[in-house]
């Protein structure tokens, strides 16, 4: 039998090939913890060593970290998915399937800021489905707090303000 980290790491990139968006790390950190096959610290671990060796990649925003399996991750995952126990590959259904809506929408809305050479913030506004924007609005605000503000607010608002930009814009 392989060594448990070896086991962490052709789970998560299993978990990653499954999934046509990517995960964040909550959720993938969420899937071990409830399994309780492992704690916090060596999921961190297992998913830097997975980074390092680019078989993942990581996407960072102000507040979230999303990961995607990369075409090496791919090709390693082909080679030792036999090492993948039936009831690991149970486990990870199970989990898609009871927040298959969830784990979607948190990787369909992504909003992030970053300053810009003239010293504002710009915050870029993203509402995804299937993979393409639905709409992508990049706003400049004065402070970071302006920035954090609507970051946070796009999490919570971003279908009233579609719906209210395409009532507007469709007149």
């Amino acid at each position: 039998m392989a060594e448990p980290f070896t086991i962490y790491k052709l789970t998560i990139l299993n978990m990653l090939d499954k999934v046509d968006f990517p995960l964040t790390n909550t959720q993938i950190s969420d899937f071990f913890l409830e399994q309780e096959y492992t704690d916090y610290f060596r999921v961190q671990q297992v998913i830097n060593d997975l980074t390092d060796a680019s078989l993942v990649r990581a996407e960072s925003t102000h507040n979230n970290t999303r990961y995607f399996i990369t075409p090496a991750g791919k090709e390693t995952l082909g080679f030792f998915r036999d090492k993948i126990t039936d009831a690991i590959e149970r486990d990870t259904i199970a989990y898609f399937e009871k927040n298959k809506v969830a784990l979607r929408t948190v990787n369909s809305i992504i909003a992030d800021y970053y300053k810009t050479p003239n010293q504002d913030y710009a915050v870029r506004c993203q509402f995804k489905v299937r993979g393409s924007n639905l709409i992508d609005l990049t706003l400049s605000v004065k402070t970071k707090e302006q920035a954090e503000a609507i970051c946070n607010n796009w999490k919570k608002q971003n279908e009233d303000v579609y719906a209210y930009l395409m009532d507007i814009l469709m007149k």
